[in-house]
């Protein structure tokens, strides 16, 4: 029997709908852990942690175990036919960062050593494991901008991130957008790897984003880790100046640069905090080693990478949206090594993340998930999923 053509219509519709829900329900809550939990947005693993330092760590290994072991597997293999130049002596990479540990660890905030306590019971990681990849010396290639005022079309501040690092060691296989509520802080979003409780790409609820350019340096470390220096700031910072004076007035390691913005004033600034320099690069001022200004405009980068960003930059200055300015971070300012980009625009906490592939293509060349930190803070675990039970850090240590 031949339905009449409306029932035809209303049948579609409804497989349709049936559809749409399939598509939303591939996504979703994975776990929960305690009061932190883990979902897929869009097919892209969301890690939200709320809680103690030690609460945050389990939840993380807790949560992501499979993924964090694979992740630090891939990098405590560096020792394979490697020696690191440390002082008179050569030595494994890995006996090369305990000794860093061990030279930071009275710069390091006692939370932070919690929350890898936290992380190496919920995993079943080696504290020791845990530790050494958690203060790998981050030198990274990398380039970062601020657009804002008359830079962009309707005025407002976007801040790019481009990270062109260790694609080889497979990061990018276990990237994740982690969510954290800590106790007494301010919530950020850490564009992150399973495992690494540290930040190099951020932006907090306050709408304060800041990202991190890597330079020489190495064998300064008689300081606070950048990344964890990366991660107080967004913890701590309530502004633009906050943020600077964190910086300003921890003690540093090595050779770093940085791009901090802040949405609620529209202002950002370019920045060298080394072990040795404390530098603020304003927006459109001449630098030695950034000899083409442009109003409105803070472009940090070196050599050819530098020449193609301010290149962009001016070509499209007033007219930049969302949408074209994730085009600055295309290959030319983007190096092959280009593990992830993000675009933040602080005022609204929006932002883009793109990550490069398993067989090591360019996250230039892959396309942008969207989220919002606002939104994020704001979603709920389905509370029918799966828990996972959160052991004390009292009953771990038994």
């Amino acid at each position: 029997m031949r339905l009449p053509s409306s029932w035809r219509l209303l049948a579609c519709v409804v497989a349709l709908c049936l559809f749409a829900q399939t598509l939303v329900l591939a996504d979703g809550t994975i776990a929960r852990c305690g009061e932190g939990w883990l979902e897929e947005i869009g097919g892209y693993p969301v890690l939200h942690l709320k809680g103690t330092p030690y609460e945050m760590g389990y939840q993380h290994g807790a949560l992501l175990k499979e993924s964090a072991r694979e992740n630090f597997n891939n990098i405590l293999s560096m020792d394979e036919g490697k020696t690191v130049d440390l002082g008179p002596i050569e030595v494994k990479p890995t006996d090369a960062i305990r000794t860093i540990v061990g030279m930071q660890r009275q710069f390091v905030p006692q939370e932070y050593f919690e929350e890898l306590a936290g992380l190496s019971a919920g995993s079943g990681i080696k504290r020791e494991d845990v530790e050494i990849a958690n203060f790998i010396p981050e030198l990274f290639h990398c380039s970062g901008f601020a657009i804002m005022n008359s830079a962009t079309a309707n005025g407002k501040l976007y801040h790019g991130r481009v990270l062109d690092y260790a694609i080889d060691w497979g990061l990018q296989d276990h990237a994740v957008i982690i969510v954290y509520e800590p106790e007494g802080g301010i919530p950020f979003v850490n564009v992150s790897y399973a495992g690494f409780i540290g930040c190099v790409t951020g932006m907090n609820a306050k709408s304060v984003s800041i990202g991190e350019m890597g330079g020489g340096g190495a064998g300064h470390w008689q300081g606070m880790p950048m990344a964890l220096l990366v991660r107080h700031a967004l913890v701590k910072s309530e502004t633009l100046d906050q943020a600077l004076a964190m910086f300003e007035n921890t003690p540093r390691t090595c050779q770093y640069y940085y791009v901090v913005a802040d949405g609620k004033t529209n202002q950002a600034v370019g920045m060298e905090a080394s072990w040795d320099t404390f530098t603020i690069i304003k927006p459109g001022e001449e630098h030695p080693l950034l000899p083409t200004p442009v109003q409105d405009c803070a472009l940090l980068s070196a050599g050819e990478r530098y020449t193609e960003l301010v290149r962009r930059v001016q070509e499209g200055h007033g007219k930049f949206t969302p949408e074209s300015a994730l085009r600055i971070m295309d290959r030319g300012v983007a190096m092959k090594s280009n593990l992830h980009n993000v675009l933040f625009e602080p005022e609204t906490t929006r932002f883009w993340v793109a990550n490069a592939t398993h067989d090591k293509a360019p996250a230039a060349e892959q396309p942008y998930h969207a989220f919002q930190l606002s939104e994020l803070l704001g979603r709920k675990p389905d509370m029918q999923s799966r828990e996972l039970p959160l052991v004390s850090q009292t009953t771990a240590a038994k």
